[in-house]
């Protein structure tokens, strides 16, 4: 015969167990919640372009109207180094990347497809 107070000493050792886990997952989250993660994720969220605001300032420094010239002169190569800022940094985020992804697969699974 199983004796009822081993059988409840048991299932509350179990519930204790389990109470353990559930605490140290929590701990280990909230670990995860720092100033350094959560900078990262933003960065990943909002990726910065210093190409494209680089770009933008010398259009508009090229087009003010200025008779000494010399935001025509500052103008045009903003915009040369933010074009290369551009090409040289990638401004992707994670959207982009889900976007990329989803389609390398698909195109993966056109031509596992075209190949049976």
């Amino acid at each position: 015969m199983v004796d009822p107070l081993k059988e409840r000493l048991a299932n509350l050792r179990k519930i204790s167990d389990s109470a353990k886990r559930r605490a140290n997952l929590y701990t280990d989250i909230a670990k995860i919640d720092s100033k350094n993660t959560n900078s990262s994720l933003g960065a990943l969220q909002k990726a910065p372009a210093p190409g494209k605001k680089l770009q933008k300032i010398g259009f508009l420094m090229l087009w003010v109207p200025e008779p000494t010239g010399v935001t025509i002169a500052v103008g045009g190569p903003m915009i040369v180094a933010g074009r290369y800022l551009d090409k040289k940094y990638n401004g992707s985020t994670i959207h982009d990347i889900g976007h990329e992804t989803k389609s390398t697969l698909s195109s993966i699974s056109d031509f596992k497809n075209s190949i049976m």
